[in-house]
């Protein structure tokens, strides 16, 4: 009986000493989930300061997108993400900030793994239309959205590169309405967002979309003051680099018209002399708007004309452009081009496209209308391998009465009073009815129609057009 006892009194003890280290540990744990939410709050705090103090000084837009972005990783322990905020028309969303190994979550080109640098510069042009993939869904759903390790979606963007464990995006809301998305990523080996990551990324992400466009009025306020006394000189200069007039080229049709959304434009056209026997027709279209825009215009104008004289061939022109012109543009912005060599008396063209849109093929002999698209990535992308790649002369024949019709996005993209495009089918239709009147008749018939069709809508793309038509 004894032994007994002695026996149930040494389980009890044991019993005891684990209860006690139990507690222990208990305590322990509850002390470290204390001091990581203390961490947090104070993370949260300096982040809300931290905007504030940028919102009342003079912080650039671009400061508070890399404060924001850089601010949410901190705090949800993030590896990677972005900013993504819609155009003023409401399209699509553009890149605000990338930070470096941010996962592609769209297509990019060319496909298949990339070096992080090529991924991170395609990541910082490509722009987001509605119903392209993730992005877009959250930012027409208003919905935030989780991506686990193992989506789809991810898996397609691993083959690019990039963080992707998983991946959280919340919209941008204000007054009920979003503007944009913010993109948060973990690498494979993380943590998985929680439902407390998530209410607080959809709170901060709130409280930054407040930010943004609080900012962004005293933005526009400060540019207009800045601004205003100098776009006089700069719409003088930019009407100078532009051609007075169409040249007299023997067997051709050519005109061209330019209309800014602003006093100055990022659209460029100009018509070139190659050699006695040759004319290089361009045009183009610099990544945003404005003064910017127009800069890198006068620049990109003064390096073609300095190629093009005695080159027969376009992609050799555009390759050298490219070459000269990828050290000076920011990673930011880029030059979209279609450039083509005529010769005189002659139904060749040689034509070369840089990402630009593919121009329109009238023929005459059946009044059909085509797009001629060869392939081609756009001048200031790439530093020369793969722009070298894809950049190829493509050659086709003009007979008599065929048209091209070249223009900028700011055509197809013209939006009405309801938001809806001008588009490619009536580009299309208004060409198929004036082309039998001559390069001019075509070129006033695509200017009413856009004018006609937009109405009292404001203007929010640079209009350019340029036709030629064969004699």
């Amino acid at each position: 009986m004894d032994t007994l006892l002695l026996i149930a009194g040494g389980v009890s003890v044991i019993s005891l000493c684990g209860f006690i280290a139990w507690q222990r540990m208990r305590i322990v744990a509850l002390q470290k989930a204390q001091e990581k939410v203390v961490t947090e709050e104070a993370r949260v705090f300096d982040f809300l300061h931290g905007l504030g103090e940028a919102l009342s000084g003079t912080a650039r837009p671009s400061d508070l997108h890399t404060l924001i972005v850089k601010g949410l990783l901190r705090i949800l322990r993030g590896q990677a993400g972005a900013i993504y905020l819609a155009n003023d028309a409401g399209t699509e969303l553009q890149p605000a900030y990338i930070a470096k190994g941010c996962p592609a979550l769209m297509d990019l080109l060319p496909e298949g793994a990339m070096e992080e640098d090529a991924v991170h510069r395609q990541l910082r042009i490509r722009h987001i239309k509605r119903g392209e993939g993730v992005l877009a869904e959250v930012w027409q759903t208003e919905k935030a959205q989780v991506l686990g390790n193992a989506d789809e979606r991810l898996v397609r963007a691993r083959r690019s590169g990039g963080i992707c464990g998983n991946v959280a995006v919340a919209p941008l809301l204000y007054s009920g309405r979003s503007f944009g998305v913010l993109i948060l990523a973990r690498a494979p080996l993380d943590e998985l967002f929680t439902t407390s990551d998530m209410q607080v990324f959809q709170t901060l992400a709130e409280q930054s979309a407040f930010t943004l466009r609080t900012a962004e009025v005293f933005s526009d306020a400060a540019e207009k003051r800045r601004l205003d006394s100098d776009l006089q000189v700069a719409q003088e200069i930019q009407r100078i680099l532009l051609p007075s007039k169409a040249p007299d080229f023997d067997g051709f049709e050519i005109t061209g018209s330019n209309v800014p959304a602003r006093h100055v434009s990022g659209d460029y056209y100009d018509f070139l002399h190659v050699d006695a026997e040759r004319c290089g027709v361009v045009i183009a279209d610099v990544s945003g708007k404005g003064v910017p825009a127009s800069l890198i215009m006068a620049t990109c104008r003064s390096v073609l004309r300095s190629q093009a004289p005695g080159e027969p061939s376009a992609a050799q022109v555009l390759k050298n452009v490219n070459q000269r012109l990828f050290p000076d543009i920011k990673e930011d912005m880029f030059i979209s081009m279609a450039y083509m060599v005529l010769e005189r008396n002659s139904s060749k063209v040689t034509f070369c496209r840089a990402g630009h849109d593919a121009p329109f093929l009238y023929r005459a002999s059946d009044h059909s209308v085509t797009r001629v698209n060869p392939p081609g990535m756009a001048v200031g992308i790439d530093s020369g391998e793969a722009f070298n790649r894809f950049t190829r002369d493509f050659s086709l024949e003009l007979h008599s009465n065929d048209c091209l019709v070249l223009y900028t996005d700011g055509v197809t993209e013209a939006l009405d009073a309801d938001g809806e495009e001008f588009g490619i089918e009536r580009v299309t239709q208004a060409i198929v009815e004036s082309a039998p009147l001559g390069a001019a008749v075509i070129l006033e018939r695509l200017t009413e129609e856009l004018k006609k069709f937009v109405g009292a809508a404001p203007q929010h793309d640079d209009i350019t057009l340029i036709v030629i038509r064969k004699k």
